[in-house]
């Protein structure tokens, strides 16, 4: 009974010996406590919110304006994240809300130029409603079931905004609340 106990801790220590693996990469940490919920997110490339911006409107020698409005639930965190790859084609700015208390509290806002636009190409098929913003430019809520969020698409000042919001809360956060966001722009 007590070898069957303790044939894990000899896997362990065999396999220690072995791959030559410290306990800190195990573990993260000698102290066994978890690897904090920020640094998991900066080391996939997120920053501050102006940080990223910055880069962002560097790269394009263009201002980029944000929303004044986020979605009414809570948020314990924001990072923001300019992804410069190759070329121009897939280079964004992405804000992200999330909480790490209530998973599904996830908000996220893309942007790229427009002539790289990859939110208005949803099929109709998607396309829920579709509303004029103050600005007059047309924005699509589009909801595509396999992908596990809403969306909300628009175009303004050359940029497309692609508003995604967690489908666990659209019912707190509905088409018409992505609208009021996307009209705090102009403010």
């Amino acid at each position: 009974m007590k070898l069957n106990k303790s044939i894990p801790l000899l896997m362990f220590l065999l396999g220690f010996l072995i791959f030559g693996t410290n306990v800190e990469q195990i573990y993260g940490k000698t102290n066994n406590t978890p690897e904090s919920f920020e640094r998991v997110f900066t080391e996939v490339g997120y920053k501050t919110v102006d940080e990223a911006l910055e880069d962002f409107e560097q790269h394009f020698k263009q201002e980029l304006k944000l929303p004044l409005r986020i979605p009414p639930i809570s948020f314990t965190h924001h990072f923001g994240r300019f992804s410069n790859l190759e070329g121009e084609i897939n280079d964004a700015f992405e804000v992200k809300f999330i909480s790490d208390q209530f998973p599904e509290n996830h908000f996220k806002i893309n942007v790229r130029p427009v002539k790289y636009r990859i939110g208005i190409g949803f099929s109709d098929n998607y396309v829920l409603k579709t509303f004029t913003l103050n600005n007059g430019s047309v924005a699509k809520y589009i909801e595509k079931p396999s992908l596990g969020f809403n969306f909300l698409v628009f175009e303004r000042d050359n940029w497309e905004y692609l508003f995604s919001i967690d489908k666990k809360v659209s019912d707190k956060v509905t088409p018409e609340i992505l609208v009021q966001i996307a009209n705090s722009i102009d403010f």
